[in-house]
């Protein structure tokens, strides 16, 4: 037993020992790492051949940038060196060119000027020279003694009146010597005072016949009277109806809704429409600091500055002198302020003290433009408001809600109150002035066997006063008067680009103002516009005065020699002006209205300012970039642009570039090319030009590039001025052109482009 155990044991134990060795898995695993390692040595072998590809590659490539760039760099010192070496003669000849043509069209106006001063002397119409005070002096002191009450009469005898008027609103913005200011501001409001008198003593009169002219269905008289310059709506009431609600002049667009506390009185109401606007005036004299901007003219005139200088001593009055002259003046011109206004409400000396105190007159001009707000902060504390809002560019539009609250500036008056006042440089009365009045009734005629009698009154028409003061039972229970309603259709003289904003004349600080005015409604439609007011006052319809900019885009194209075409697509209104020699005609897709504007040929200063009584605005001064974002280019290379497009736009077309606010304040991008008939110009045609103070260059890059380079072309040239660089790529004929223009075109194109500012506000 024990021997077979242990064989079998010794057997097991050879049987082990005696197996062959199995191939370990150690054995198979080393010979695959060599092959990785190989591989792997491959692998780092090809990326060192491929880093050393790249690196070499982008050696070379930055060896031929370094190469470009040197070349470019000295491409550029040559032709930065060509271009100065010219640089003289270049400029010399523009200064040749625009000398000429502002010698020419200084001549020519001059010589229009005395034309015209001539052409009156001989006419002999009697209407005086408003530059003349004596002549004017005779001319009011006539006609206030005119006993003539006859409104046909009267009204034709106020048309010359504002012709006068006119030409003493253009002396003034002309004027710069003080004492000729305030001569031709008292001259303005001894006009207007006159004439808002006449229209009192011819209202009167027709108010004495009401009972002969009795609607047979109302009870009640009613009677439209139209001019080329106002329309007169009266009705008086003779019936007393206490159901009487409202009534609407259809033909002249105006209507009222009275309460019962005056459907029951013994009253007249006037609804006088003025189409011209001496309120305005009035508040810009009176507040010279806050409403009075300096338009610059299509004619390119001199900018006419909002304050005055004085004197200073040693000139013709010794400053001391000079200021007490115009404080009496001022005070003169106050007082006849106050006269004008008597009818239109109840004035406190309070309130005549303060306004004397915000007209006096500033010493010395300003060197920074003030905004009202800007101006009124210097002289009292006041509430802290936020930011004037500026409009944004491409701004889309749309007719504005009319819960929003306009933005008005406040004002601290001496009634210690804070009362909010429209800010004229903001805002644009248009379609002149609406009087809203109720009078007593005057004493009617009576007929007796055959005998007119009728009492006669000397203090003649007077104001009815609403609101009433108090109760007769209960002193200090005050009456309840509801508002008036009042209802406008419109003018069809101007467009109303956004939902316009009423408001009233405060006469006791000659501002309008837009508070106590409720329940305001706009029919688009309809064209109409409604609301309530407390008082029975003067009002006007107002719009945002740059609501139309800034412009999405904008192209001059020449149509024809000494004739262009240019367009402004705007923020809410797209139009055009054809330019012929001097004149000027303005195209716009309108629907209603502008009849006496669209499709006429006029001088450049006079479209300006249809347009803008218009309410088509386009035009900017120096408050404008207070109101809207601007591209902030530097004024003095801008303004040399708008030279010497004028210069070459009988030849060449210009239009905007989106580059033109990347390129910073101190270059100005524009496209141009050259272009003949009137025919639009080819996509393709254009060329992106970089303008500068030292240097004009074309550049490589088009509208369509990603992103702004200033890189010239390739094989163009730098020149020193902008119509030397277009002459680079026109024909010989297209230089002859440009050299062929007529002086009048050539100041009427520049007029225009500086007087909307395209390179600035686009």
């Amino acid at each position: 037993m024990r021997i077979c155990f242990y064989g079998y044991l010794d057997a097991v134990e050879l049987f082990c020992f005696s197996m062959p060795p199995k191939k370990g898995k150690s054995s198979k695993g080393g010979k695959l790492n060599k092959a990785q390692k190989a591989k792997q040595q491959q692998e780092e072998e090809e990326r060192r051949l491929q880093e050393e590809e790249e690196a070499r590659l982008q050696a070379e490539k930055e060896e031929r940038e370094r190469l470009e760039r040197e070349r470019k760099e000295k491409e550029q010192e040559r032709l930065e060196l060509k271009d100065q070496e010219r640089r003289e003669d270049e400029l010399n000849e523009l200064r040749h060119l625009l000398e000429e043509n502002h010698t020419a069209v200084t001549t020519w106006k001059t010589d229009a000027v005395e034309k015209a001063k001539w052409e009156r002397y001989m006419h002999c119409d009697g209407i005086p020279d408003p530059a003349v005070q004596q002549d004017l002096n005779t001319y009011i002191s006539l006609w206030r003694d005119d006993p003539e009450v006859n409104i046909t009469l009267v009204l034709k005898q106020c048309h010359l009146t504002l012709q006068l008027m006119e030409e003493l609103e253009a002396l003034l913005r002309d004027v710069t010597d003080p004492q000729e200011c305030y001569k031709y501001q008292e001259g303005l409001i001894n006009l207007q005072e006159l004439i808002h008198s006449k229209h009192l003593l011819t209202t009167e009169e027709i108010l004495k016949m009401a009972s002969m002219n009795i609607d047979t269905e109302t009870g009640n008289m009613q009677t439209v009277v139209k001019d080329v310059n106002i329309t007169l709506c009266l009705w008086a009431n003779l019936k007393k109806n206490p159901r009487f609600r409202d009534l609407n002049f259809e033909e002249a667009g105006l209507g009222f809704e009275l309460p019962k506390q005056l459907a029951v009185s013994h009253i007249a109401v006037r609804l006088l429409h003025t189409h011209y606007d001496h309120l305005s005036l009035l508040a810009r004299m009176a507040h010279p600091r806050m409403h009075t901007p300096s338009l610059r003219s299509l004619a390119g005139g001199e900018e006419v500055p909002a304050d005055i200088d004085v004197p200073e001593q040693g000139e013709t009055k010794r400053t001391g002198e000079v200021k007490e002259d115009i404080e009496t003046q001022q005070q003169r011109v106050d007082e006849e302020v106050q006269s004008i206004q008597g009818f239109e409400g109840r004035k406190s000396a309070a309130s005549l003290q303060s306004s004397r105190n915000g007209a006096q007159p500033a010493e010395g001009r300003v060197s920074q433009i003030q905004t009202q707000m800007e101006a009124l902060s210097g002289k009292m504390p006041s509430p802290t408001l936020p930011d004037t809002p500026k409009r944004q560019p491409h701004h889309t539009g749309s007719v504005g809600d009319l819960t929003e609250t306009p933005i008005v500036q406040p004002t601290m008056m001496d009634r210690s109150e804070c009362i909010q006042v429209v800010d004229l440089m903001q805002y644009t009365p248009l379609g002149g002035v609406f009087y809203c009045d109720v009078f007593h009734l005057p004493p009617q005629a009576h007929q007796v066997n055959g005998w007119e009698i009728r009492q006669l009154l000397d203090e003649g028409l007077q104001v009815f006063p609403y609101p009433m003061e108090k109760s007769n039972l209960d002193d200090n229970e005050a009456l309840t008067c509801p508002p008036v309603g009042v209802s406008v259709t419109l003018p069809d003289s101007v467009v109303f680009l956004e939902a316009p904003q009423v408001a009233r004349w405060d006469a006791a600080v000659k501002q309008w103002r837009m508070d106590s005015i409720t329940d305001l409604s706009y029919e688009e439609e309809e064209a109409k516009i409604s609301f309530k007011m407390d008082f029975f006052q003067p009002f006007v319809l107002m719009q945002e005065t740059y609501a139309n900019l800034p412009f999405l885009s904008w192209e001059l194209r020449p149509l024809d020699q000494d004739a262009a075409l240019f367009t402004v697509n705007g923020a809410l209104i797209d139009l055009s002006i054809t330019i012929q020699g001097n004149q000027c005609m303005l195209q716009l897709e309108q629907e209603r209205g502008l009849s006496h504007l669209i499709g006429k040929w006029m001088s450049g200063p006079i479209l300006q300012r249809a347009m803008l009584n218009a309410g088509i605005n386009i035009f900017v001064n120096e408050y404008t970039d207070k109101y809207v974002i601007t591209c902030g280019k530097d004024p003095l290379t801008e303004h040399a642009a708008y030279e010497q497009m004028a210069l070459f736009a009988s030849a060449c077309a210009f239009t905007w570039s989106k580059w033109n606010a990347k390129c910073g304040a101190e270059h100005l991008v524009t496209q141009a090319c050259e272009h003949h008939g009137p025919v639009p110009v080819p996509k393709d045609s254009w060329s992106l030009y970089l303008l500068g103070a030292q240097r004009s260059q074309k550049l490589e890059i088009t509208e369509n590039s990603e992103e702004f380079s200033p890189d010239y072309y390739p094989g163009s040239e730098f020149h020193s001025t902008f119509i030397h660089m277009l002459q680079d790529n026109m024909s010989t004929d297209g230089i002859a052109r440009t050299r062929e223009s007529n002086y009048r075109f050539v100041d009427t194109v520049q007029s225009l482009l500086c007087a909307t500012r395209p390179l600035m506000y686009s």
